[in-house]
């Protein structure tokens, strides 16, 4: 078979070794995610709709992770020597981690499909060919011919039940991974509830994307004021959006978005319009990639505006030469870490992942942290809500080992780019 696949202008490749292929990864269908989930009976009116957002969960959720990189690598002071344990979700994070050369970034997730995806990255990011190929692939993830360069560069070296999910046909015929020669960031979860938004706002005579043609925040202010808050006063919107299932396609279970409404006026749609209202308005358009792909549909283009790290010109390099210190896992977090030796990691990325847990499996979790934790290790999570969960639910004898760095974390928060997020904690090991 030919392969008609045009290389970008810059070819720049180098042939790097393979690492951490899995042959036993097996694809389970929403029976690991749902562990996370449960917690109320099959039959009652919580436990059905934990079910369905598991079942909903175990498909592709973040075709992009929505935590700002940024914040993360300040709040964690990452540097050269650093082991870093944090859950997959998308990858970006992961690959902007690696600008800053930790020993080793061990990534962990219970999705399947963000396996896949994670997997997928590290070997598009060792074996296209140029960095001109790597943005085509998932920054323009609109070009006709990326399955093409995923069959000629990416394929021959993923793990085979990695490859086995981007190969699978849908009932139209169509392999998985044909998404990236459409846009690739209109798909899964995420990227649904994105486009529902926008249909929503035309429903009420807006057009979200009007937003881009802002020029200056104030312009920003002004287009989120008049156009796009109105829509959150209407009543089919509010009806709408108290359904638990509404928010599904963000990621957020039931027992989040019980966490979720006590940050706003007791009304989803109050909470949602003031995350909107952060997205939309605190930051420059130019220097935030979350709003282009919340109103624009897409990444930038070079030059254009800020883009994730992994996709920068002037990352490339020094990613693609750390890209061996990555090892992704499929499995829990905590039988995860049980399984490390103690003091030997030194950075922890928790995403929101705890807003899901119960009081046993949150003290199950921090257990493990705080035995593999080194002296000074820091520990960075997200929550629905603006405090963080762990007061009065983690044991005594566990919180007292760590700093909470309240001032900080405030700060972190309000530098948060995606502004998905109520709150960004920051606990620091203490010295025994």
């Amino acid at each position: 078979m030919t392969l008609r696949y045009p290389l970008a202008p810059t070819q720049m490749g180098n042939h790097l070794a393979m690492s951490d292929v899995s042959g036993e990864l097996v694809y389970r269908r929403g029976k690991e995610v749902g562990k996370a989930v449960y917690q109320n009976r099959a039959l009652s009116k919580d436990g059905i709709s934990e079910r369905l957002f598991a079942f909903l969960f175990s498909g592709l959720v973040y075709p992009q992770i929505w935590e700002d990189p940024d914040v993360d690598i300040e709040a964690m002071q990452l540097g050269a020597g650093h082991r870093v344990v944090t859950i997959a979700s998308g990858g970006c994070n992961i690959l902007a981690y690696l600008t800053h050369s930790p020993a080793r970034i061990d990534a962990v997730d219970l999705n399947a499909a963000h396996i896949a995806l994670n997997r997928m990255k590290l070997e598009a990011m060792r074996h296209l060919p140029s960095q001109g190929d790597l943005f085509r692939f998932f920054g323009a993830a609109d070009t006709s011919h990326n399955s093409d360069a995923y069959d000629r560069f990416i394929a021959p070296h993923l793990d085979p039940v990695s490859r086995h999910y981007w190969e699978r046909r849908n009932w139209r015929g169509r392999r998985r991974i044909s998404v990236f020669d459409r846009n690739f960031y209109q798909t899964g979860l995420l990227g649904l509830f994105i486009a529902m938004g926008h249909r929503v706002g035309k429903l009420f005579g807006v057009d979200p994307a009007g937003i881009m043609k802002a020029q200056n925040i104030g312009e920003q202010r002004r287009f989120f004021n008049e156009e796009l808050a109105p829509v959150f006063d209407k009543k089919l919107l509010r009806w709408a959006t108290s359904r638990k299932a509404s928010l599904f396609g963000l990621g957020i279970p039931p027992a989040q978005y019980d966490s979720l409404i006590t940050s706003g006026d007791g009304s989803m749609a109050s909470v949602l319009k003031a995350r909107l209202e952060k997205l939309a308005c605190d930051f420059p358009l130019k220097n935030n990639y979350f709003a282009w792909q919340a109103f624009a549909r897409r990444y930038p283009q070079p030059g254009e505006a800020a883009l994730p790290a992994y996709l920068e010109q002037r990352y490339y390099k020094t990613i693609r030469d750390n890209i061996d210190r990555v090892a992704i896992h499929h499995a829990n977090l905590i039988k995860f870490l049980a399984a490390k030796d103690a003091g030997t990691v030194d950075r922890f990325v928790l995403l929101d992942a705890q807003d899901w847990m119960t009081d046993d499996l949150l003290n199950d979790l921090w257990t493990e942290i705080t035995r593999t934790a080194s002296v000074g290790a820091r520990v960075i999570f997200r929550t629905a809500a603006e405090p963080s969960l762990l007061p009065g639910r983690l044991s005594n004898s566990l919180l007292d080992q760590w700093d909470y760095q309240d001032e900080a974390s405030r700060e972190f928060s309000a530098k948060d780019r995606s502004a998905i997020y109520g709150g960004f904690h920051l606990y620091v090991k203490r010295a025994a």
